[in-house]
This record gives C-alpha cells, structure tokens and sequence, in this order.
C-alpha cells in the first residue's frame, strides 16, 4: 500500500509552482461549473424547449465555442496567454449573471453563443501557460494535472449542483457558476501576475512559422479529434437525458454517476499516465487506444436494460478519455513548435468547437427520429472512422522519421 502510495505522489512530482497555480485557478473555475451539465435538463425542464430546438441551442454554444476559440488564439498570439484567460475569467463571471435573464429560443442561443465565445477564447491560452510553466519532459503530466483539476472540480460541480436545482432551482447555478469565475479571475491576479510567476519553456518565435493549415497530419489529427469530440459530448446533452427517460434516474443520481467520472480521473489518471510515459507507446497511439475504449462504452449500452451497465459504460468512457485527452495535447504542444504556439492550439481548440456544433445537435436529432439505440450505434462507427484516421496519422509519422 506504501510503495502505491509513494507512486501516486511521485507522478506530482517535478511540477512547477506556477502550475499548481494553474491547476488551483482551474479547480476553482470548473467547481462552478455547474450550468454546462445540467444544460439539456434545464432547457428542457425549465424552459420547455422541445429536443430539436435544445440541439439548435447547443449548435449556438459550438459555435460561439469556434468563435471563441479561434479569437483565443489569435489574442494569445498578440497580447500573451495571461491578459487573455484573465479577461475571460472575469467577463464570463459577469456573463453568467447575465444569460439567466433569458427565457426565449432565439435569445438563448444568442446568449449562450456570447458566453461561451468569452469562456473558450481562455482554452488557447491556457494551453500556451502551461507550456510556458511547463519543463518540456514535464509537458504531458503538466497537462494531466489540469485535467485532474478540471475532473476534481467537475465531480463537485455536478454533484452539487444536482442538490443546488433540488434546492434553489436552476437559477442558482448561473449564480454560482458566475462568482466561482470572477474567485478564479482574482487568485490569477494575486499568483500569476507576470511580474511573479516564472517561465520554464518560453515560446521562442519562429523564422518561417508553418501555418497549422499547411501542417497536413496535424489537420488529418485535429479532424479524428472532432470526431472524438463528437461522441464525447454526447455525455453533456443526450446521454444525460437517455439516463432520466429510459432509466428513469433523479437529477441527484445523474449528478452523481457524471461525478464518478471526476472521481476516477481524480485517483488513477496521473499514476496511469505516468506508467504510459514509460511504456514504448507513442502519444498518438495512446490517442487511439483511448478512442477505442470511448466506442466500447456506447456499444455497452446496447447490450442490456440493466442499470448497472450505465457504470460499467462511464467507467469505459473515463478510461477512454483519462488516455485521449492528455496525450492528444501534448501531442498537438509538441507539433506546435513548428509553428505560432496560439495559432496551433487555437485551431486544436476549434477542433473541439466543431464537435460541440455538430455532436450536440446531430445527437439530439437523430435521437428524436431514430432512436436511442440507433444513436449509439452510430456514435461507435464514429469511433470507427477517428481511429481509422489516427491510423494514418501514426502510420504518417513513422514514415516521416
């Protein structure tokens, strides 16, 4: 139990002090974030929008997602990574109090386009900080720890915010959401303020950058990753209410089930990358690895009625993104240097983007014409076709050696 122990701490090690800023920034920022999971309930309970006009509504928040994204990269580029996640923090703090105000379908999707363009243009930047705080053999367990942050945070947020809509109803979560952003804003101020915090890897501009467009195994890799994304966000819009109307679970027990998934990021996702760090696998085909498992857990829902299978599913679907995620990331940091750092993680941010205004509309689309059956299975050809693409961008890479 010792020698466990002593592993799970020593996969922190190493770590900058400007990245446990960042990690504690972002804990504080996702504990609020409570409005995001609960979104399709709210539309549909509170406000009720049919299925198709909840999709339109998640088409408007990919979109102000892209929008937001790629402005986030753009600004990273011309006034750094700090101005830029502390202006979003701040003003999305402010949005949130905002958009509860609205009650309309057309007003919603505007609101909820200008939110979210203020809230993703942080997540370029965020991905340029964290290299910048990061010593590069530091990179992947770097962005794992975020993550960990992130998922900590998450498996509060929804846990309560299931009791907060109990409590308070669905407005107290824009409330929360929006002061745990502006308590985020002000710590950044207080530890990371430029004249304090310290840079291990500074980006250092390029000669002849190579535009991330003109980069074809990183577009062949960012379009397998929307597709990733496509399914992914599945878990945030249908897969929360297949939960309620076909296995009849609370808003309390829905909470909790997507808070098991923070919880077993929170445990096993910095020791299991640390152990694959150290095997031959290269990060891209960990990125496939954590594909497949993502398309294992939508085949599960087939299979069975049974309750039980939905935690056998998110225990599928967690271990599929505990590999994906971190080292898609550090793969697109490390294909960065080759070009403008903002301009490449800005369009891998995109590429998430895409998947929030195709995955959450075409989700609920073709669920409320074909079914939840037929919306799994098509999800899992999904995960086929991105792993066949990562296929191609592994097989590229070798070739390029």
């Amino acid at each position: 139990m010792k020698k466990i122990l002593q592993r799970y701490k020593d996969s922190f090690s190493g770590l900058s002090r400007e990245v446990w800023w960042l990690a504690l920034i972002t804990l504080i920022n996702r504990a609020g974030a409570m409005v995001i999971p609960f979104l399709s309930l709210y539309l549909s309970d509170n406000l009720d929008f049919t299925k198709e006009q909840i999709g339109w509504v998640m088409t408007s928040y990919g979109l102000g997602s892209f929008f937001g994204a790629w402005l986030g990269g753009k600004l990273s580029d011309i006034l750094g990574y700090y101005k830029v996640i502390l202006g979003s923090l701040l003003l999305t703090g402010i949005a949130f109090f905002v958009v509860q105000l609205f009650s309309s379908f057309w007003s919603i999707c505007i609101s909820f386009f200008v939110l979210i363009a203020i809230a993703d243009a942080a997540r370029p930047a965020f991905f340029v900080a964290l290299s910048a705080y990061s010593k590069p053999e530091n990179k992947t367990r770097s962005l794992t720890f975020i993550r960990l942050a992130i998922n900590l945070g998450f498996s509060a947020g929804p846990a309560i915010g299931g009791l907060i809509i109990a409590t308070m109803g669905y407005s107290g979560l824009f409330w929360v959401d929006g002061v745990t952003c502006l308590i985020a804003g002000i710590v950044m101020i207080q530890t990371l303020n430029p004249r304090k915090a310290r840079e291990l890897d500074k980006e250092i501009p390029v000669e002849n950058p190579v535009s991330p467009l003109n980069d074809g195994l990183y577009v062949v890799f960012l379009i397998a990753l929307a597709l990733f994304g496509f399914i992914f966000v599945q878990y945030f819009s249908t897969i929360p209410l297949y939960y309620k109307e076909v296995h009849q679970l609370s808003e309390e027990n829905i909470g909790l089930l997507l808070a098991m998934n923070g919880a077993l990021i929170f445990f096993f996702e910095m020791p299991l990358i640390a152990y694959l760090e150290r095997t031959n696998t290269s990060k891209v085909g960990n990125v496939i690895n954590g594909f497949i498992l993502t398309g294992i857990s939508f085949i599960l829902l087939l299979i069975t009625p049974w309750a039980g299978i939905l935690i056998i599913g998110m225990i599928a679907a967690t271990l599929g993104e505990m590999v994906a995620f971190p080292f898609g990331n550090a793969f697109a940091l490390e294909r960065s240097k080759k070009g403008r750092q903002g301009a490449y993680m800005g369009l891998y941010s995109m590429s998430f983007s895409v998947a929030h205004i195709f995955g959450h509309n075409s989700g609920m689309q073709f669920i409320a014409n074909f079914g939840y059956d037929n919306g799994w299975m098509f999800m899992a050809v999904m995960a086929g076709i991105g792993t066949f693409l990562l296929f191609m961008v592994k097989r590229g890479l070798t070739l390029n050696k």
